[in-house]
């Protein structure tokens, strides 16, 4: 069980991880994979937005609703965990109070300046929008407002900084043990990436949060349409960071 609902009548069965795209949120979900206690989904907002589909324990949805509900389902016999990205915007999850409200909604957030670089590196046709900040601080909002309490916000340098005070003061804080041994795992493209495989190549080569060094022939400083995405975005991560989980 994770965390209690607003009114403190039961626990919550749904643990929701959002961040922009680059954020390292596919090795936070790695590490949730090793864990025997949650069913883990790969982003199944975006997978919906960019395919038109997306397929949740057996069933195949086509709409944010009957997602939702699929989820919903899920979650009502185990503990489900889920990550996802802002790269696209999720008018249903936005709308829907009931589902901001029941699930623990958590955030992940990087530098822009390295998130941008990241991204470009990978989609060179990226947009302002894609780059998601605004996006996840729109999220961020809705699930403060529809809870009436802020939401846990996880710093990524924090992770890699110092992983196991990190992730402990992380689960300490919805409500969820803590497993050392899930900072560890093996090396492998999971099945549940296949379709978006090549966002996840540097998750899929480690065994745990590492740093490694990065370096991109275009960048905010170098380019003057990432350095206007810079400006736009930076306000918006600014605001998340400064209410950071503090470890």
């Amino acid at each position: 069980m994770i965390g209690v609902d607003p009114s403190g009548r039961r626990p919550s069965q749904l643990l929701v991880l959002w961040s922009t795209p680059r954020a390292r949120s596919t090795a936070f979900l790695r590490m949730m994979m090793e864990r025997d206690d949650l069913t883990v989904l790969h982003e199944p907002f975006s997978q919906l937005a960019d395919f038109g589909s997306s397929m949740v324990d057996g069933r195949v949805t086509r709409s944010e609703p009957e997602l939702i509900d699929a989820i919903r389902r899920l979650a009502a016999a185990n503990p489900v965990f889920f990550k996802d990205t802002t790269d696209f915007r999720y008018p249903g999850v936005l709308a829907d109070r009931g589902f901001l409200r029941e699930a623990t909604h958590t955030f992940l957030v990087r530098h822009p300046r390295e998130v941008i670089a990241s991204h470009y590196a990978l989609n060179p046709k990226l947009t302002c929008d894609e780059i998601g900040f605004a996006r996840l601080h729109e999220l961020y909002l809705a699930a403060r407002d529809a809870t009436g309490r802020p939401p846990v916000v996880v710093d990524a340098d924090d992770l890699l900084d110092g992983p196991e005070r990190t992730v402990r003061a992380y689960c300490d804080q919805i409500g969820l043990p803590f497993r050392a041994e899930a900072l560890r795992w093996s090396a492998g493209m999971p099945d549940q990436w296949r379709q978006t495989e090549r966002w996840h190549v540097d998750a899929a080569n480690s065994g745990g949060f590492t740093r490694a060094a990065r370096s991109y022939l275009v960048t905010v400083d170098n380019d003057p349409v990432l350095a206007e995405y810079y400006s736009h975005h930076l306000p918006f991560y600014a605001y998340l960071h400064e209410r950071r989980l503090r470890v």
